[in-house]
């Protein structure tokens, strides 16, 4: 299964896991459980929570998406399943019903048990409807010194809604990018968008009522597991870092086709991951442990507690109902590789390095010559 995750071979996950391979790093899979049956994950799980009133606990996967994501982050690729991009990692799984059976106070409830956890990474690779529960959830989350990350939403085509978590204002939003740079069509987009990550539909996922197969997938989803793995990788690889500081890293290296690198795109956020300019060039400015790299606002850290957070409270979580998309952006954009782009997570104008180097691509804004949407960074 591995051969068709084209993008191990582009983020020279090889090279990366003789550095690092997320070991000693837990991520919480907030999602529709995970299946403890999987090969690939064998040995990985540690326990969770079940916040579904379905059958089974948070070990059973009824639509096979969780187990997916967790393969994608962590997977061993045993017996032809995937292999996840940081596979020393641990995942635990949190299960709540999924998609239309969604209910507010079960993904709050998981997602505060997540928080509660030893997990350092909340990856949720879902949408959900607006709740005050749920936003405090995310509060609570992210008191606790956890990394959040969210799936943007696949609606670019269907309206282009903001989807929560990723709209709230401490979690980093992820979009997706096929094999070419090129975000994908159907990746929402807006001041959502934090970063991008691999998840263009020829990778593969989980079919539904068919667990021991897999279908095309790919998606924002995938994206996000990615993201989550990639974060995994560096906290493994600097284990006194926050989540603050593994954030920065990523915001800092990723891939872009603009030099100034604290602004952002509405397709592809700060550009593509790219843990290998910190894992294996030594790059991306960590900056303060207690400050949060979306807002600027100073945070509590673990040992702090769970309180009210420190700072004036400007751009803090649940204080912005929303975030609506933005409108005329660019159709598409390109996010190319290039061995002549620089290595510090910025662009020369004309090329750029998204996740590895080696392949030669100019930067591509699609769609009648628009330029590339950018935004300032709330807060």
């Amino acid at each position: 299964m591995a051969d068709k995750q084209w993008y191990l071979d582009s983020m020279q996950a090889e090279e990366m896991w003789k550095v690092s391979t997320g070991k000693g790093v837990k991520v919480a899979v907030v999602d529709s459980g995970v299946d403890k049956s999987s090969p690939g994950l064998k040995g990985k799980l540690l326990p969770g929570h079940d916040a579904s009133s379905a059958s089974g606990d948070e070990t059973s996967d009824l639509s096979g998406h969780g187990t997916t994501m967790a393969e994608l982050i962590a997977g061993s690729g045993a017996e032809g399943t995937l292999k996840g991009l940081a596979p020393g990692a641990k995942i635990i799984p949190f299960r709540f019903a999924t998609g239309k059976a969604n209910r507010p106070g079960e993904t709050a409830e998981a997602i505060r048990a997540a928080a509660d956890s030893d997990a350092q990474i909340i990856s949720m690779s879902f949408g959900a409807p607006a709740s005050n529960s749920l936003v405090d959830a995310l509060k609570y989350a992210k008191r606790k010194g956890k990394l959040l990350l969210a799936s943007t939403g696949n609606d670019a085509k269907e309206g282009n809604r903001s989807n929560w978590p990723a709209t709230d204002l401490e979690v980093a939003g992820i979009a997706a990018v096929d094999k070419s740079g090129e975000v994908t069509d159907f990746s929402s987009h807006g001041k959502n968008v934090d970063l991008a990550a691999p998840g263009s539909q020829d990778i593969p996922g989980r079919c539904k009522g068919h667990m021991e197969s897999y279908c095309p997938g790919g998606g924002t989803s995938a994206a996000t597991a990615i993201t989550s793995a990639s974060a995994a990788l560096i906290w493994s690889k600097h284990p006194t870092w926050t989540a603050n500081q593994v954030l920065k890293v990523l915001l800092d290296t990723a891939g872009r086709t603009w030099k100034d690198k604290d602004s952002s795109s509405t397709y592809v956020g700060r550009g593509a991951v790219r843990p290998r300019v910190n894992l294996l060039e030594g790059k991306g400015d960590p900056g303060p442990p207690d400050v949060s790299p979306l807002t600027g606002v100073k945070t509590r850290t673990p040992g702090d507690g769970v309180g009210k957070s420190t700072g004036d409270g400007k751009g803090e979580s649940g204080s912005e109902p929303s975030r609506s998309a933005e409108a005329g952006a660019p159709d598409k954009v390109k996010v190319a590789d290039s061995a002549s782009g620089g290595n510090d997570g910025g662009g020369d104008g004309n090329s750029t390095v998204w996740i590895a180097a080696g392949a030669v691509g100019a930067v591509v804004v699609l769609g009648g010559g628009a330029f590339l949407a950018l935004r300032s960074r709330r807060g």
